[in-house]
């Protein structure tokens, strides 16, 4: 772990205790802090140099997306406002920081076709032979999962034995992005596929010692083992595609994420086909995906099915010198 080495170190450790102690995931915060510690360390001493135009040359010193820039000064911004409240400081300097303009973001969409094609060819490439069957099951499920229910791609991946109820159906996701645990019952179009790969598991591993639900060679599953095998049936499908900034969009490419966003938009077009009301399903929507707010479940009501994101896409090439 990289210590800081500017004059404010020893405040933004304190900063992340604090944090911690909250029970806040701090998983970019010292990323972030050490931005600014870097950029300060060689000439900024004491407080009465931090002023507004410092931190508006720090934001306009910052080589990332405008995204990114607003990420950091909002930590940033946090960090000021503990170090108010502690008394050190008497007003927040970055208090009217004006954000940075953001490019609107569209995420890759996979029509429900196209998971079905994702789906067979990973499953086509499933490896009979050990030690390969297991762990390939193993990651086979977790983008099932993953597509299906709209999972994060680190919620299959911690899901324990004890998490999983075969006889409802049902996934325990505990202590994920907000904090937030919920029961999910499985889709039943999910629930044979899930239930296999559960008697399979058993069927191979001796050891009932191993608390993981989806394990390859034995043990746990990380990330690294799911993205080459979700990039390869990308490009056997023929949507392998690179992310486009377009003017002010910026649209996505397919990633193990997209499965996520593919699973509430294609939720919203199924409740809209059916002549139902998509408003009225944001609430039990944001609950099953475990958002905190409806907010983060309504902006999928913008891109409510995969061949209109294309055709937008398409659209804003063909016109890219105009935009």
């Amino acid at each position: 772990m990289n210590k800081f080495e500017s004059f404010l170190g020893e405040y933004f450790e304190e900063f992340i205790r604090y944090r911690d102690g909250l029970g806040y995931v701090n998983k970019n915060l010292r990323y972030c802090l050490a931005k600014f510690d870097t950029y300060i360390k060689g000439y900024v001493h004491e407080w009465s140099q931090l002023t507004p135009e410092l931190f508006l040359a720090f934001q306009e010193h910052l080589q990332v997306t405008p995204t990114s820039a607003n990420n950091i000064t909002c930590v940033l911004r946090n960090f000021f406002q503990f170090l108010l409240r502690k008394g050190y400081l008497r007003s927040n300097l970055l208090q009217d920081l004006p954000a940075k303009k953001e490019n609107a973001f569209i995420p890759f969409i996979f029509s429900q076709d196209k998971i079905d094609q994702l789906l067979k060819s990973i499953q086509d490439n499933i490896r009979k032979t050990e030690p390969y069957f297991l762990n390939d099951l193993a990651v086979y499920t977790a983008i099932f999962m993953q597509a299906k229910c709209g999972l994060r791609i680190s919620e299959p991946i911690k899901l324990r034995c004890k998490d999983y109820d075969y006889n409802h159906g049902t996934i325990y996701v505990e202590k994920t992005k907000f904090h937030k645990d919920r029961l999910l019952p499985l889709p039943k179009s999910a629930q044979k596929t899930v239930y296999d790969y559960w008697l399979t598991r058993n069927a191979l591993i001796s050891d009932s010692n191993n608390p993981y639900f989806l394990v390859g060679n034995k043990k746990g599953l990380n990330h690294q083992k799911i993205y080459p095998v979700f990039y390869r049936a990308v490009k056997d499908i023929g949507i392998d595609q690179p992310r486009r900034t377009i003017g002010r969009t910026v649209f996505g490419n397919p990633t193990p994420h997209s499965l996520r966003h593919s699973f509430a938009v294609n939720t919203l077009k199924t409740i809209r086909d059916k002549g139902k009301n998509t408003q009225n399903a944001l609430p039990v929507l944001s609950a099953y995906m475990g958002h905190t707010k409806y907010r983060y479940t309504a902006v999928y009501l913008k891109v409510l099915d995969a061949e209109k994101r294309q055709g937008f896409v398409d659209f804003a090439i063909s016109h890219q010198e105009e935009l």
